[in-house]
């Protein structure tokens, strides 16, 4: 019996997916390309509401018009969910230069890291210790670094093909760098900006002090990757160089905000969830458009998609705008903990937020069963040149709705040129192509059908009716 289960699974394999599913498919990418909204409302969200740092005014404004535009679709059901922000404050324009000592001054280019202290408010400014790493930094001691400024200066690795994969290599030094350096007295941090374009665009990010009282925080701040050279060169030149910044960033009260959903409820399954989204917040420097405006977009542009394709879903499909992914992922944790407390069924998520880039295809976190039903779609895909299919993670925002039956995945779209603009000011609607982003709206709005179609049960389901 056992040997004809498996036999079962492996004509499944080779054949969980139709002709209807192809036309459907057609039909996605037809109306994605021809009559898509993605690329307009990006438009909008970029350019007339701008970057949405989590608790301004900007993103409270993106909450409305996220809400706004979703009634429009015509969907079952719109509401918004109430999650408590931080509120951080860049304040104004951060400045700085490298002294030698010789008492010559150049300007850098810097801005303060998201949730660093302020800087005293005639600024800061000490000798400067570059290092590559904490286990440098613990080797050099209290005795070489106390009373200085901490220079983190390790790239993102270049021969890695996936950039996330190098970000992931270097980002502790941004996120735990303050932490680490005030263990030896340092009375400050500069950290190379993450990414492997040289320019003289500071990259911002979160950073934490974990639970250091307030007297103990020192400020930080991202450097361009141009004066990060400048400043290492200039070390090995002059050792005895001083850096001077200031920034007058501020830590207020958590606020109220929202995450904005919308769902099509399902014709059969109706409390099975399936969910589709990205991040409403970003970063103040640009106007988040590549992160994660896209993603915003694309998620709704799959409810869409569905209905102007004449698709009748069988499990409900929600689009969820998630709040404050960038520096606290309150929203993802908020939604996942309402699902819980409400004994929601989500059998699959999927989230957008590597920028709106041409799409690759799809990394997943699920089990072995559900990913081979996956790779059976892959010819359904060809066509569209989407040929990335693996087992990896999927998204910040989804992640806490993991369960031992679920179904995570992540939009892979070319990393290539994404960390050019990522947490930057380059971070713009200009550097978004429309029909790159459509692309990616599609082909979220095609696994979105498939795994409609067949669930998460690798067994071969009905397909979805059309209107």
């Amino acid at each position: 019996m056992k040997k004809i289960i498996l036999l079962l699974f492996a004509l499944h394999a080779m054949v969980s997916y139709s002709q209807t599913d192809e036309e459907n498919l057609k039909e996605i990418y037809k109306q994605a390309l021809t009559n898509g909204k993605s690329y307009q409302w990006l438009d909008y969200l970029s350019n007339q509401i701008g970057g949405r740092l989590s608790g301004s005014l900007q993103a409270e404004l993106a909450v409305q018009w996220g809400k706004k535009e979703l009634e429009k679709l015509g969907l079952d059901k719109v509401w918004l969910q109430e999650v408590m922000v931080p509120k951080w404050v860049r304040g104004a324009k951060e400045y700085a230069f490298i002294e030698s000592s010789k008492k010559q001054t150049t300007n850098v280019n810097i801005c303060a890291l998201g949730g660093s202290v302020a800087t005293n408010p005639l600024g800061l400014k000490a000798k400067v210790i570059e290092i590559q790493n904490f286990e440098e930094l613990e080797k050099l001691g209290e005795e070489q670094i106390k009373g200085k400024i901490v220079f983190y200066n390790r790239p993102m690795q270049e021969d890695l093909i996936s950039t996330f994969n190098a970000y992931g290599g270097c980002v502790n030094q941004r996120y735990q760098g303050a932490v680490e350096a005030q263990k030896y007295g340092a009375v400050g941090v500069i950290v190379r900006s993450m990414t492997l374009r040289l320019d003289d665009f500071p990259h911002t990010g979160s950073m934490t002090y974990d639970n250091l009282p307030l007297e103990k925080r020192i400020p930080a701040a991202a450097i361009s990757t141009n004066d990060a050279e400048l400043l290492s060169t200039s070390l090995q030149l002059d050792a005895d160089l001083e850096f001077y910044f200031k920034q007058s960033c501020s830590q207020f009260r958590d606020v109220l905000s929202y995450n904005v959903i919308g769902e099509i409820t399902g014709s059969e399954f109706p409390k099975e969830y399936m969910v589709i989204g990205g991040h409403l917040d970003s970063w103040d420097l640009g106007d988040g458009s590549h992160d994660d405006g896209a993603g915003v977009v694309q998620s709704m542009e799959v409810l869409r998609l569905l209905k102007a394709s004449g698709i009748t879903p069988k499990r409900s499909i929600r689009v969820v705008l998630f709040m404050n992914e960038e520096n606290g992922l309150r929203g993802g944790k908020k939604y996942a903990e309402e699902a819980k407390r409400k004994g929601e069924n989500h059998v699959f998520a999927l989230e957008s937020d590597a920028g709106g880039f041409t799409p690759r295809g799809f990394s997943f976190d699920c089990s072995d069963a559900n990913f081979n039903q996956v790779l059976s779609w892959k010819p359904l895909f060809k066509p569209y040149l989407i040929h990335y299919f693996e087992k990896g993670g999927s998204g910040a925002d989804v992640g806490p709705l993991k369960t031992d039956n679920n179904v995570l995945a992540g939009l892979r779209p070319d990393s290539q040129r994404y960390f050019d603009h990522h947490h930057a000011a380059t971070d713009t609607f200009d550097a978004v192509n429309k029909r790159e982003l459509e692309l990616g709206a599609a082909t979220m709005a095609s696994l979105v059908y498939l795994f409609d179609t067949y669930g998460t049960n690798p067994l071969p389901k009905q397909s979805a009716v059309k209107n």
